[in-house]
């Protein structure tokens, strides 16, 4: 068989196929910068980073990890360069983790990290543009739930692949400079992918829709939930710190607790994807209602609540990565998805950067509030949730 018959083959599945690909690439990506992200706490506190520098690090990176989405997901529409965009995205991406491994200054260490984010802020909303071009006939939440499983397999791989090495006495920089291999294996696949799928948009069908031409009122509410959330989401750095600093949770069980989180996360996705596809966004309510509980557990609890608010943690994320990219899809034209993306990721980002600004204030001597901060915020998105699916 040569590579035209091969190619042909795979055609005849192609939108599957192609979630499927890029889920093999969203996999080895995850173990790079995941794997990296399940020592990253530790290893700043370890060069002299004190609880507010590794918070607002970990809010900055975020934010800019997701403020460029907005200019990459409009730069995506614009142009129609969705597979450039979300190379050179990926690259940097992945390049920054195994540099961490020669730095020795804590400063150094920040800008890679926000370097890795900004990487993934270039290709993110290109990519899922790409994907909600494939999902649109297997179902927006199952395609989204499955490509977000994907990637949490690598996230509960990398973790664990860093978690050997430590138990082995591997430095943090050894943990790093391994996290190369992953990443080499992630860039191939996506060359594949470009090479299989040039065309991405093809993949779609385009009807009649009902869409309105520009972002909806709909939309806009659903953006200020999303946003609402993300002001009352730690950041797993900083969750990382607080373990390490309060000696709750032993070294070489941070990156299994992630590996957990990880784990819940992508199962989460594929359940409520699915149901998402037959109940829409009134499955944000449950979602959100679950995961606004891990704060409690995690910054007051011992060893065993702090792994159940992490699984809990792990639903969250799984249902904001998953469903989050399937409403957009849903409720945006063809045309403007990219932009749409980028303008929520943007939001979410100055949003998450806020919130783990205050929490990192908040931290040493106001714990209590921190916590409720965490919970009501959460809770604020599920009447704007409620709101954007009745309008």
């Amino acid at each position: 068989m040569n590579f035209q018959e091969f190619n042909n083959g795979l055609k005849k599945g192609t939108a599957l196929y192609f979630v499927v690909l890029l889920g093999f690439v969203s996999l080895f990506a995850d173990m790079t910068y995941e794997g990296a992200r399940s020592i990253s706490g530790q290893y700043m506190s370890l060069l002299g980073a004190n609880a507010f520098i590794v918070a607002a690090v970990a809010g900055l990176g975020e934010l800019t990890g997701y403020a460029v989405r907005f200019f990459s997901g409009y730069l995506s529409d614009r142009t129609g360069k969705y597979w450039p965009i979300t190379i050179v995205g990926y690259v940097l991406n992945l390049a920054a983790v195994p540099l961490l491994a020669l730095t020795s200054y804590w400063p150094a260490a920040a800008g890679l990290m926000i370097l890795e984010r900004f990487g993934k802020a270039i290709r993110s909303p290109a990519r899922d543009a790409m994907l909600s071009y494939a999902t649109k006939e297997m179902g927006r939440g199952w395609g989204f739930g499955l490509h977000m499983a994907m990637d949490q397999i690598g996230a509960i791989f990398g973790p664990l692949f860093v978690t050997i090495a430590l138990i082995y006495n591997a430095t943090y920089s050894y943990c790093f400079a391994m996290l190369a291999i992953p990443a080499f294996f992630a860039l191939n696949t996506l060359g594949v992918a470009r090479m299989l799928y040039p065309k991405p948009h093809e993949l779609e069908k385009v009807h009649e829709s009902i869409q309105p031409e520009g972002l909806s009122k709909s939309y806009w509410l659903y953006v200020g939930a999303v946003s609402l959330v993300a002001a009352g989401y730690a950041d797993f750095t900083f969750i990382a710190f607080h373990f390490e600093k309060n000696n709750i949770v032993p070294p070489h069980w941070i990156p299994i607790f992630y590996a957990i989180a990880m784990g819940s996360s992508g199962l989460a996705a594929l359940l409520f994807g699915s149901q998402y596809d037959k109940k829409g966004i009134s499955v944000l309510y449950i979602t959100t209602l679950i995961s606004s509980i891990f704060a409690p557990l995690v910054f007051f609890g011992g060893f065993y609540l702090s792994l159940i608010g992490m699984i809990i943690w792990g639903i969250g994320m799984g249902t904001q990565a998953s469903i989050m990219r399937a409403v957009v899809a849903n409720l945006v034209r063809v045309n403007k998805r990219g932009t749409a993306y980028g303008i929520l990721n943007a939001s979410f980002g100055i949003f998450w950067f806020v919130g783990s600004l205050i929490m990192g204030l908040l931290y040493d001597h106001f714990m209590p509030v921190l916590v409720a901060f965490s919970v009501l915020s959460q809770l604020a998105a599920i009447p704007l949730f409620y709101s954007a699916k009745h309008r």
